[in-house]
Order: structure tokens, then sequence, then C-alpha cells
């Protein structure tokens, strides 16, 4: 299984993790399907991620709506491919919609085969055993979330867009004295690519627990990956 978070992808400081994301791919292949978080009448995230993708010799051309049933051969279809990208957008209806359609189990054994798994800010949360830290986004506390279990892919939460608000970082540090699990906190242009022995870390994310916030170390990424 490989793994690439990323807290956001449109913005020059993510070059580096996109070119070593796409040598990753294109060792395997050329294509990527695409499962959106929400509605997309004019598909004009899935365009413009097809653009960017396409600068890089990717071909995304798969677009898996979870809100409409999809039958075995269009999730055959979408498990052939060389890499999945999980979308942005709002994280609660993103893994409603997983788990209403069927797909956030098959989506884990897919991942867990060897998968390359890309995903971006929700996508990215998604990946981990719960999406508690998203309720600070809205206002709320990652404590008050009773039904957050996601894919549980990685021994570790992820929090994008940490330089969005001052406030965030004295909000995790909090919640960090009340979880077992660390937290993993990006600041847009940061990210990280996890799996088959990688632990690549791209600008300074922080690693947080036990109220406290230091940067993130491969060392300490990998002893918890081992450990999963």
């Amino acid at each position: 299984m490989i793994t690439a978070l990323y807290s956001d992808q449109f913005i020059a400081e993510n070059a580096p993790m996109d070119r070593r994301l796409a040598a990753l791919i294109l060792s395997r292949g050329n294509r990527i399907g695409y499962i959106a978080s929400g509605p997309e009448p004019q598909r004009e995230f899935f365009n413009e991620k097809r653009r960017y993708y396409r600068s890089y010799g990717l071909s995304l051309d798969l677009f898996f709506d979870l809100d409409v049933l999809s039958g075995d051969e269009e999730i055959g279809r979408l498990f052939s491919y060389d890499a999945i990208h999980l979308s942005g957008g709002h994280t609660g209806d993103f893994l409603r919609r997983l788990r209403q359609s069927g797909m956030l189990d098959k989506l884990r054994s897919w991942a867990l085969d060897d998968g390359i798994l890309v995903g971006t800010s929700a996508g990215a949360i998604l990946m981990t055993p719960t999406i508690a830290v998203d309720a600070l986004f809205s206002g709320g506390s990652p404590d008050a979330v009773q039904d957050g279990a996601a894919l549980d892919l990685l021994p570790f939460e992820f929090f994008p867009h940490l330089n969005d608000d001052p406030g965030y970082l004295s909000a995790l540090l909090r919640y960090s004295e009340t979880t077992a699990t660390p937290i993993l906190a990006c600041r847009d242009g940061e990210g990280l690519i996890l799996g088959n022995g990688l632990v690549e870390i791209f600008g300074a994310p922080l690693m947080i627990s036990d109220g406290f916030a230091e940067a993130s170390d491969g060392g300490r990424i990998a002893d918890l990956l081992s450990r999963a």
C-alpha cells in the first residue's frame, strides 16, 4: 500500500511531492480513478484534476459517483486502475457516501492489496482511523465526534490547512491530550507519501501528541507504521 496525503494540491510548493508521486504511479501505469466527495454535476473539480495530472503524464479518466448505484463492472474498473484519487470536500458527507454505497470496506481492501491511494484534504483525512479532527473546520470539538470511523489505513489522524487559522494548533494540542492517536498536521504545500518502505515528508508537518507539537520525524512515523 502507498498513501499520499496532501493538505492542498494546486500550489507550486507541492511540485516536489507531485513529481515523486507521479514517478511512483508511472512505475505501474498511468491511469487514475477519481472518487468524488459529493455531487459534481459540472465536473469542475474533476476536470481541474484531470488537467493537473495530465501535466505529469498521468490520465485521470474515470469519475466515480458514490451517489449513483454502481454495478460490479464499474467497481471492477475503478479497482483496476493504477491509483485512486479521493477528492477534497465535506469530509463527513464523503464518509457517509462511502458507507451508504458499500465502498468503504471495498476501498480499504483495495488499498491494503498494494493500491496507491491519493487524498487531498478531506480525502486524506479519510485514510486515517477517524475524521474527528474535521470538526475543527466547523467550530466543533473532535472529542464530540461519535461516529467518525474511517478507512483506518494509517496509525495517526491527519489535519490539513493548519495555516488557515491560528487557533487550529491550540485546539489540536488540547485534543491530543484526550486521544491516544498521534495527529499529523500539515500546512498547504506540505504532505507525506508513505508505504512499502517509504516515509517521505514534504515541507515541515507537525506531529502532535500528549499536548505537544514537534516537527514530524521520519523515524517515528516509520515506527508507527511498523506497529500498525
